[in-house]
């Protein structure tokens, strides 16, 4: 017996787009030296190999464009999958360059970074947007809702968590990470070389935890006090575990 597919039911949608929090790098492009470009992508990849693995990034045109620099797409993509990175959109470009990007398959997007009328001694986010990569120079970013899974957040100063990280979650920080409630996810702190950061939390269950580059992942945690306050610093070149007294 054949079936009109017009007339199949089904007990739940065979699709359906679902909205999420779901934020990527984004690179901004200033400099038309490939060679520079490089060296640079992977100074920054070095200091935090485990976040940066297989990461989606959109590529910002603006201040190269701002400087009227030109730059091959086709060069600078092959240039960043070479690094271990994937190239998902792109911003602040002409119309030609959004359009050679549309003809490669690759998305154009808006800015939509996130802006904060406060002081730049500070900022407090109540919940991450669309964007979660803090790009100003506040000394401290505070987070005082849940992060979860798929957001990554980036502070230039500390970062503070006044709330769970959820598993699948990055969080990183220039400077030290205080996380007042369960630690899931990763967790990179002194992520521009800062040896001397710490990450603070009630309750370490990571993936990933990281300082300057030097990072264990869950299987070398295991064994760390759970439940407890805990600190973690480098001490020669090694990660230390250590409770809050």
């Amino acid at each position: 017996m054949t079936l009109n597919p017009q007339n199949k039911s089904y007990s739940s949608p065979a699709l359906e787009f679902k909205s999420t929090m779901f934020s990527v790098p984004v690179l901004g492009v200033a400099s038309d030296d490939l060679m520079l470009i490089e060296q640079v992508l992977n100074e920054k990849i070095k200091l935090a190999p485990e976040f940066f693995k297989h990461s989606p990034v959109i590529l910002d045109f603006y201040d190269l464009n701002k400087k009227q620099l030109t730059l091959s797409l086709d060069a600078l993509l092959a240039l960043v999958r070479k690094v271990g990175l994937f190239v998902v959109g792109v911003r602040g470009g002409s119309e030609e360059q959004h359009q050679q990007a549309i003809d490669l398959g690759i998305a154009v997007t808006a800015n939509t970074e996130i802006k904060a009328e406060l002081p730049k001694a500070s900022k407090v986010i109540a919940a991450p947007k669309d964007d979660d990569t803090i790009s100003d120079e506040s000394t401290t970013v505070l987070i005082t809702k849940p992060i979860r899974s798929g957001q990554r957040i980036y502070s230039h100063g500390d970062l503070i968590v006044l709330a769970q990280v959820g598993a699948g979650a990055e969080i990183l920080a220039e400077g030290n990470i205080h996380v007042y409630g369960t630690l899931r996810g990763r967790a990179l702190a002194g992520v521009q070389g800062n040896v001397d950061a710490r990450i603070f939390c009630s309750d370490l269950q990571a993936e990933l935890i990281s300082i300057a580059g030097h990072y264990k992942i869950s299987d070398d945690i295991q064994g760390a006090v759970s439940n407890t306050p805990i600190q973690i610093y480098l001490q020669k070149n090694a990660l230390v575990i250590k409770t809050i007294a």
